[in-house]
């Protein structure tokens, strides 16, 4: 059972810079089927991709990663949480973008624990566990 949701951020971290202590954490968490990514990561996975076509060892690392990860469905009570996450940071005026609202609202929904590196917007979204995976 799942129990992290991992960010597009630190997907990025694991295909593109292969740190290792960030690929040890991600090999424990899918041994013990911890972890899992939302279709929201993965849209803008390959979405990244669509940008870059000529890019085919980024390509294969991309698709060789989301081969090997539980993609989770966004779920319906997922929305009540976007719609009052984005109504805070509209009338806050500090937004952290669609995207990264989709995901919120989806961690906070499964009541997962979102492994991001952009811990400045996620902090903002009250009731998220956030962890950081990523040693600079």
């Amino acid at each position: 059972m799942s129990r992290y949701l991992v960010d597009t951020d630190i997907c990025s971290y694991a295909i593109k810079y292969k740190q290792p202590e960030l690929l040890v954490k991600i090999r424990a968490g899918l041994i013990n089927d911890e972890l899992a990514i939302s279709v929201v990561t993965k849209a803008e996975l390959l979405y990244g991709l669509e940008l870059v076509p000529e890019a085919t060892t980024l390509r294969k690392a991309v698709l060789a990663f989301l081969a090997c990860i539980p993609v989770l469905e966004w779920p319906l009570p997922a929305a009540h949480h976007y719609a009052k996450l984005r109504s805070i940071q509209k009338l806050t005026g500090n937004p952290i973008g669609y995207m990264d609202t989709l995901i919120a609202a989806h961690a906070l929904a499964e009541n997962l624990i979102l492994i991001t590196h952009n811990t400045k917007h996620y902090a903002r979204v009250e009731g998220l566990q956030i962890e950081d995976w990523v040693i600079l």
